[in-house]
């Protein structure tokens, strides 16, 4: 454990993925009694999301710290339309060293990584290529990403490929219409066929939950995903209006937490969407450590969705190793 993870009493890992300690969820059998009785309180879990930034600040080698874990945890991600083999590989290249390699070393911490790099499928070889070695998986978004409105034949396929590619973690989209009529057996069926089309890859379900209309109907899909063997439920494209909340993650880290205890496994979490800002990391941090516990403070349970949030980290740990602040173009991420 180096001096900044002794600072939180969590260890700073350098090792990236696959660090799978933890025995895969295999899911159950769709139980609609746990779905149906699964209830959300708009207005108490708003009141205590709201609570949470200012009892939980931070500072100086504590925010380091808690900096550190955030980076180690981020899917660095590109998903635009432009996307070129070279940008993914200077991606990639952030993604091993992602701060400047005279900070690391000052902060003790020469090997940190960040958890994974996401991309589209067309950019799994050059991904592959510029993380050889690295240990840093390649994650990818699948299944008609982001709307998931492709026959679902195709969207299995989609799956398949990318594996065979060479993935080793599937980013799905479940299909929204499933959850707003209350089909619960259909989205059981559907993340099911999903999980076992992923074979030996990670699967991350992502909820879209700003297009779920109601917190309640985040609590039951994230249920019913995870009852399905998801490895992961993650908040949202990205692509959304809305995207990762505090409110949202409440609820989805309260149904994990639920799931944990019926079955002893435990499924990882992923806020995604919007997530720019040191001080929202360190938000998202306090809360998953208040809900679940130390173990989820690891990437192979807590991943970051984020592609400008890195930069402003950097910024934040040159300020705690210099007393000044760079500009934000210095710290670009590709």
């Amino acid at each position: 454990m180096s001096e900044l993870g002794t600072q939180t009493g969590i260890a700073l890992d350098s090792a990236q993925l696959p660090q799978t300690v933890e025995p895969r969820n295999p899911g159950m059998a769709l139980d609609m009694d746990v779905v149906m009785n699964t209830r959300a309180n708009r207005s108490a879990i708003e009141r205590r999301a709201k609570t949470l930034p200012g009892r939980r600040s931070v500072k100086k080698e504590y925010q380091a710290a808690w900096l550190a874990r955030a980076i180690s945890c981020i899917d660095l991600t590109t998903l635009s339309g432009d996307d070129t083999a070279g940008r993914v590989a200077r991606l990639c290249a952030k993604a091993k060293q992602p701060v400047r390699a005279d900070l690391l070393a000052a902060l003790g911490l020469p090997d940190l990584t960040t958890g994974a790099v996401c991309v589209y499928h067309d950019m799994i070889a050059p991904a592959l290529k510029a993380l050889e070695g690295s240990g840093i998986p390649v994650a990818v978004v699948s299944t008609g990403f982001p709307a998931g409105l492709s026959p679902f034949h195709l969207r299995i396929a989609e799956i398949e490929e990318s594996v065979k590619a060479g993935a080793e973690e599937i980013d799905i989209v479940i299909s929204r219409r499933l959850v707003l009529s209350g089909d619960w057996q259909g989205l059981y069926n559907e993340m099911k066929t999903m999980r076992e089309a992923c074979g030996d890859a990670h699967v991350k379900a992502i909820l879209a939950t700003g297009e779920l209309e109601t917190l309640q109907n985040v609590a039951r899909a994230s249920q019913v995903c995870m009852m399905a063997g998801a490895d992961f439920i993650k908040t949202s494209t990205g692509k959304e209006s809305v995207n990762a909340t505090l409110p949202v993650s409440l609820v989805m880290m309260r149904a994990i937490r639920d799931y944990y205890e019926a079955t002893g496994y435990r499924v990882g979490y992923k806020p995604a969407g919007g997530i720019s800002k040191a001080k929202d990391a360190i938000n998202y941090l306090a809360l998953v450590k208040e809900e679940l516990g130390d173990r989820w403070l690891r990437p192979d349970l807590f991943r970051f969705g984020a592609s400008s949030l890195l930069g402003d980290i950097e910024r934040q740990l040159e300020h705690h190793l210099t007393g000044a602040y760079s500009a934000s173009w210095r710290h670009a991420v590709a």
